[in-house]
């Protein structure tokens, strides 16, 4: 299901943005839902929008080690790898606020989201 979403996503955001700006837009976008969380830890739906946010963080970081994988990347060899193992922690952490959920423990993703974010969208505009 959130496969299918994301790639609609791309498709139209594609016409307008360049594959950095659109990363960056989707990195913020996995950030806010799990910000909204955060914020909102004793709404009646929490545990539904942590699941959902949890689930489309998982998924847009699967694409990531996937595209970063491929050995015709435009980065160089140890900026993907560095990534990678970065990738390789917010699983862990995605699995540990699945088991145990704590507000404080979505601090890491978010933060590390939006400074990826960041970094795609200053790239992008250089």
């Amino acid at each position: 299901m959130y496969a299918s979403q994301l790639q609609a996503y791309r498709n139209i955001q594609k016409v307008t943005m360049n594959d950095r700006e659109l990363e960056a837009s989707v990195l913020a976008k996995a950030a806010l839902m799990l910000k909204s969380c955060q914020e909102n830890w004793d709404a009646e739906d929490r545990d539904l929008k942590l699941k959902e946010a949890l689930r489309f963080n998982q998924m847009l970081w699967s694409v990531l080690q996937t595209d970063l994988s491929k050995e015709d990347h435009h980065l160089p060899k140890n900026l993907r790898e560095d990534i990678l193992s970065l990738s390789l922690f917010i699983d862990k952490r995605i699995f540990e606020i699945m088991a145990h959920p704590t507000p404080e423990k979505l601090g890491i993703l978010i933060d590390i989201n939006l400074n990826i974010a960041a970094g795609l969208r200053d790239s992008a505009g250089a």
